[in-house]
């Protein structure tokens, strides 16, 4: 009663009130959206959590890592034992496509590999040539084989990531390189044809591969790769015995930018 008496005998009273009830409105007015939208960003977050990570592959990033492998092949002469200490980068080229399989993403990448070695059987051989009248004669023998180390380098990777899940990009690729060695690889005796003077210091690697990376955090990944890889001179030395069919595995840890 006493503050309608107030509101009827003091107009000034009755102004500043309605001047307040119109800021409130105004002030709650601008809030409401301000809530809807911290609303809507605390049920995307939630939502965020339960469906995982953006997807790895997004914005066709670039990746540069580092690696080791090793494995194993045979040659004419015995069974033969890899190792090779490396590192990688590759860019990814294009955004996934419309459907399931074209969905993934081509990358270009190269690898250099400052530490290649091979470890192969260790066995005497003899270098021997024809003479005049047909007549084969031959030298002492002399100790081959054992462990060659080089560098090696594929400049050329095309790889195929398949659709990124989460943490999971699986993909496979093919690949072509150069390995140099210390010593003519591989070793060929123990008394080959006559003339001959062993192989080369210079082969080719083509291959194929399989793996996938495995997301640790958002923008880094650790990758498991195998690869069937054809060591092969292309007929640079006297002979091109070649690894027909090694295997090799690796595993490393990429950077995503």
């Amino acid at each position: 009663r006493i503050i309608a008496v107030w509101f009827r005998k003091c107009p000034r009273l009755r102004r500043l009130s309605l001047q307040a009830l119109i800021g409130w409105a105004v002030l709650a007015a601008s809030l409401l959206p301000m809530r809807r939208d911290a609303d809507a960003q605390t049920i995307s977050a939630g939502e965020s959590r339960q469906a995982g990570p953006a997807p790895p592959m997004q914005g066709r990033p670039l990746e540069y890592g580092v690696f080791a492998g090793g494995g194993f092949g045979g040659v004419t002469q015995g069974f033969d034992q890899f190792f090779n200490l490396g590192v990688h980068a590759g860019k990814v080229l294009t955004p996934p496509g419309p459907s399931w399989l074209l969905r993934g993403q081509f990358e270009y990448a190269i690898e250099v590999m400052p530490l290649w070695q091979a470890y192969t059987s260790r066995f005497e051989r003899a270098n021997c040539s024809k003479g005049p009248s047909n007549t084969v004669t031959c030298s002492g023998l002399y100790p081959t084989g054992g462990v060659y180390s080089g560098v090696s380098v594929t400049p050329i990777i095309l790889r195929w990531n398949l659709p990124a899940e989460r943490r999971f990009v699986p993909w496979v690729q093919g690949a072509g390189g150069l390995v140099w060695t210390n010593h003519k690889f591989p070793p060929v005796g123990p008394y080959p044809a006559p003339g001959h003077q062993g192989t080369s210091v210079f082969n080719f690697t083509p291959q194929f591969g399989i793996g996938f990376h495995y997301f640790v955090r958002p923008r880094q990944s650790i990758s498991f790769a195998a690869n069937a890889v054809h060591i092969s001179s292309a007929s640079l030395g006297d002979s091109n015995p070649g690894v027909n069919a090694s295997v090799q595995f690796s595993v490393g840890y990429t950077w995503w930018h």
